[in-house]
This record gives C-alpha cells, sequence and structure tokens, in this order.
C-alpha cells in the first residue's frame, strides 16, 4: 500500500522582519560585552536569511498602537516578558496558525472533506496550553468530534518527521484513515538580547511560520502533485548532547545552539542516512545522483554547507533549503513542509525521489525518504 502526503500547505504570520533591520536592534542593546558586539552583526550577517516572519506585530517599523511587551521604539530596547506572558501569546497566535494551515490543506484537496479526517497529529516545542491545537483543530475546522488526536511537543526542529512517520504507521494499520498533520512554531516568542553566543546565534535565525498536509492512503487526483511516504529513520549522534538543546526559563525557552553543531553534522551525515538508504543498495553508491531532490531542514547556513560539501550534492540540489532559509528562517519543525513545498513546486517530476532530513536536540537527525507522484 502507498501512503501519501497530500495538500502540503504552509502560513506565516503578516508581520515581516527584515534581517538588517533587526541585526540593527539587537547590535544597539544596552549591556552588550565587547564580545557580544562582535558577535551580533556577524551573526545576523552571515545567516543566509533577508526576510523572516513573526506573530509580535509590534516588532514591525510601521505604525503600531497596540500593547507593547516586547520592544519600546521610542528608546529601542528589547524588553523582556516573563514566560506566562510570552505563553499567553502563543495559545492566541499559534491557534490562527494551526487553523490557518489545516483549512488550507483541506482546501487543496477536492476528495478530502472534513468529515473524513480520522486523525489530527499536532506538533510544536515553541509554547504549551490545553485543550490545545489539536483540539481547536476539531472545533475550528469542524471535524468529526470523535477524531483521534496526537500531539507531539517539545521535540524541537526534526519533530516533523516522526510526526509523518506516526501518520503513515496510522494509515498502514487502517486503509482508510485520513490523517491531518500540522505543524506551528512561534520562535520568535523567545528571542531576547543576551551577551551569550548561542542565545545571538538563535535571535539571528529564528521564525515564526506553519505547515499541514493530509496523510493517506489516497492517491493524487490529476493534475496534482504529491509524495509517497516511503521510509523514516532515526539515529542519535554519539556527541551533542549539550550542543543543541530546548529549556523553558523565567523569560521565555531558552536555545542552546553551539557553533559545534556544524561540525558534528559533518562528522557523522553519512552513517546518519546510511539506514535510510539501506534496503536500497542502488541508492547506497551514490545517493547524490539517485536521490535527486534534498530537503535538508535549514538549521542555519553553515549547516546547509556542511550537509552539501560532505554528501557531494549540488547547489541545485541545496536550492530549496537555502531559498527558505533566505525567504523564512529557521522556523524550528515547520521549516521542512516550507522546503518540500519548495520542491513540489519547482518542477520535481513523476518518481524523483527525495530525502528530508532534519536535527534537532540530542543531538538527533531524523531522515525521511519519498517518491514524487503525480495523478
Amino acid at each position: 500500500m502507498t501512503v501519501t502526503l497530500r495538500g502540503l500547505s504552509t502560513a506565516v504570520p503578516q508581520t515581516v522582519l527584515i534581517q538588517e533591520q533587526v541585526r540593527d536592534v539587537f547590535a544597539a542593546q544596552p549591556g552588550l560585552s565587547r564580545l557580544a558586539q562582535r558577535i551580533v552583526p556577524t551573526s545576523f550577517n552571515v545567516s543566509g536569511i533577508e526576510t523572516r516572519h513573526t506573530v509580535i506585530e509590534e516588532l514591525t517599523f510601521d505604525d503600531y498602537d497596540g500593547e507593547r511587551q516586547f520592544f519600546d521604539p521610542a528608546s529601542g530596547e528589547l524588553l523582556m516578558p516573563g514566560t506566562k506572558a510570552r505563553n499567553e501569546v502563543y495559545i492566541r497566535e499559534a491557534t490562527k496558525l494551526y487553523v490557518e494551515a489545516g483549512r488550507l490543506a483541506l482546501d487543496a484537496l477536492d476528495d478530502v472533506a472534513a468529515s473524513d479526517v480520522t486523525h489530527v497529529i499536532t506538533v510544536s516545542c515553541t509554547g504549551f496550553y490545553a485543550p490545545g491545537p489539536d483540539y481547536m483543530l476539531v472545533r475550528e475546522l469542524g471535524l468529526d468530534l470523535s477524531v483521534q488526536r496526537f500531539h507531539l511537543g517539545f521535540m524541537g526542529c526534526y519533530a516533523t518527521m516522526p510526526a509523518l512517520r506516526l501518520a503513515k504507521q496510522l494509515v498502514e494499520a487502517d486503509a482508510g484513515a485520513v490523517v491531518l498533520v500540522v505543524t506551528a512554531e512561534l520562535c520568535t516568542l523567545h528571542l531576547r538580547s543576551s551577551n551569550d553566543p548561542d542565545t545571538i546565534v538563535a535571535s539571528s535565525l529564528f521564525a515564526d511560520g506553519a505547515g499541514a498536509g493530509i496523510v493517506s492512503s489516497r492517491m493524487p487526483a490529476a493534475g496534482e502533485t504529491a509524495l509517497g511516504l516511503d521510509r523514516f529513520e532515526t539515529v542519535i549522534t554519539p556527541v551533542g548532547e549539550a550542543d543543541m538543546a530546548w529549556k523553558i526559563g523565567d523569560n521565555g525557552f531558552e536555545m542552546i545552539l553551539s557553533t559545534y553543531v556544524p561540525h558534528i553534522i559533518d562528522e557523522h551525515i553519512e552513517s546518519a542516512i546510511a539506514p535510510l538508504l539501506a534496503p536500497e543498495p542502488d541508492l547506497v553508491s551514490d545517493p547524490a545522483t539517485s536521490v535527486a531532490h534534498w530537503a535538508i531542514h535549514p538549521g542555519g547556513r553553515s549547516i546547509l554547507d556542511k550537509v552539501e560539501a560532505k554528501l557531494a550534492l549540488s547547489e541545485a540540489q541545496l536550492v530549496p533549503a537555502r531559498e527558505t532559509l533566505r525567504d523564512f528562517g529557521n522556523m524550528s519543525s515547520a521549516t521542512i513542509a516550507f522546503v518540500l513545498l519548495n520542491i513540489l513546486e519547482s518542477g520535481a517530476a513523476h518518481g524523483d525521489r527525495v530525502l528530508g532530513m532534519a536535527f534537532g536536540p540530542g543531538l538527533t537527525v531524523e531522515t525521511g525518504l519519498f517518491t514524487v507522484l503525480e495523478g
């Protein structure tokens, strides 16, 4: 049985952050050490990002008359709301993005109605609430009240891969299952000024966005391009547990993103994809040639550079990841949906293989192998 991912859709909040403007704000913050004063402009300038999106409307450089919790334009100072205040914004704004992305996925398919959905899987690591986003999708999209719901929380940037793997397993167990998968991340809620190099790097990279799709045994309709979900693998690298982490602090969530991460990926990327490719020997000998498209999670430009060089990928094979990073930044778990959609919209042909890869705390590498399907 072929399990498909269809109706792949993405959504972002309306407020756009221009990377150069954000850089200047962070560089002007009071209390920066001499080291931080050097790191801030460098991190922003080499990020490979031009624009990002945020749910924090007050961060716009346009007129804003609402309550200010995150930014004081008079002084130019970034404010420090507590974790509760940040999470209250998450509850309100994440729900909107979940519903928007989920509705787009359903609207994209003529043969899948809200009443057909049997399971909902939601993903996020940037906020918490209960009843949660899985519940809100049922209410707001008019899904059956008996829909089975799962939430994968606080897993980090790689979490969409386990969500798709779980959806595939549900369909394999019940061919009639129709699984709505939605991921939404509001990373900008947790950005802050700091002298810590890891926090500075995180502030130069992270953004807000959502992705959604429908997983089922239904094949694509005429003229539709979809993905067949072939298989997934998980690998934990021997080192890196302390180099990428995500913890809850008093003033939001705290990211640990060591500059050593690209080196870890460089050392272990080949062994990380080996289990995924092993069932097909023709892919093992030369994956760069036999796998046409590479959906690499753009955790940062240096990570993409390491993957491209180590696996001998062409510049063209990294374009979807680099364009996603350039236009949207790193939206944690939601980002891989943007990269996959870029691939599908950029001329991927029926039968092309796609290798998806995302990195997260641990250091954990989640991979997935897909096949492009055309109706």
